[in-house]
């Protein structure tokens, strides 16, 4: 493969994803070789910028990255791109987004399977009433209920991603996928960083509601 190219643009978002996977690292959110983040680096045609598949995303430097086209398959750089490119695919695709972001964490993974679909359909994850929903583009009050769906895993990323195509333009900027985790994204790797942590932050607590609701029953 030949090598990353060298313009400040891509130079600049290749440093600025290589930090934030360091720092998603950092919080427990893709241990092991977990986790695939990308951002766009050109629409027409479209190009994304990857961490390559089976790496701990922890340590990955700006001149590791991978540059993938709109079917998925690696133009420059070395090493493979994640079957789960599909579907980072579809998001950008139906939402417009800038970057994606894709976490193991446990609260994502224990969340996921709890409310996920039984079937091929989709389950939802509501939350309410919480002040940290603001940070969620789009929201200004905290008397707000968000819906994440949940959908079930499937090996096929091409037939999960289309199943998960007709709920992606509605999500609160993330989606669970059952036993998995979230995807959450946003018009720039800023804000696809932000609406993780939101996103995130909502997760732990509302499972940590549920626990807290059992031991007091």
């Amino acid at each position: 493969m030949a090598e990353m190219p060298a313009s400040v643009s891509a130079r600049g978002q290749a440093r600025q994803l290589s930090a934030t996977m360091a720092a998603i690292h950092r919080r427990g959110w893709c241990d092991g070789t977990g986790g695939n983040f990308s951002c766009v680096l050109q629409r027409d045609p479209l190009q994304l910028l990857m961490a390559p598949s089976g790496v701990d995303k922890g340590g990955v430097l700006p001149e590791a990255l991978i540059q993938v086209d709109g079917a998925g398959q690696v133009q420059r750089g070395n090493g493979k791109a994640s079957a789960e490119t599909l579907l980072h695919l579809a998001i950008v695709d139906s939402t417009g987004a800038g970057a994606v972001l894709h976490t193991h964490s446990q609260a994502g993974t224990l969340l996921s399977r709890h409310y996920g679909p039984a079937g091929e359909g989709v389950g939802w994850l509501a939350i309410a009433d919480l002040e940290m929903l603001k940070g969620l583009r789009g929201i200004q009050t905290h008397a707000t209920e968000i819906a994440v769906p949940v959908l079930a895993n499937d090996q096929d990323l091409r037939l999960l991603s289309l199943r998960a195509r007709p709920y992606l333009p509605q999500a609160p900027h993330g989606l669970l996928i059952a036993g998995h985790g979230l995807y959450a994204w946003g018009l720039d790797l800023t804000e696809a960083q932000r609406h993780l942590v939101i996103l995130e932050f909502l997760l732990e607590q509302h499972w940590r509601q549920l626990l807290l609701q059992a031991l007091l029953r």
